[in-house]
């Protein structure tokens, strides 16, 4: 799944749009970002893994990973 789609998903899921994560995250980080700047990061997959990280973070969700048993 890509980030563009865990994200969206997690946004469904609190019922928050990205107009409100960037507000939040703003707030937050006190460095200002914008719906359009989110929105292109994620559309053109330029997102790096800490911003994704941050943004995951604020909508009150981690990233776990766990090793597969092979």
């Amino acid at each position: 799944m890509s980030v563009r789609t865990t994200i969206k998903t997690l946004l469904l899921q609190e019922n928050m749009t990205l107009t409100e994560l960037a507000k939040i995250v703003s707030q937050t980080t006190g460095k200002q970002y914008t719906v359009d700047s989110l929105s292109r990061k994620l559309q053109n997959e330029t997102m790096k893994y800490n911003e994704a990280e941050m943004l995951i973070k604020n909508m009150g969700y981690t990233i776990k990973f766990e090793k597969l048993n092979k």
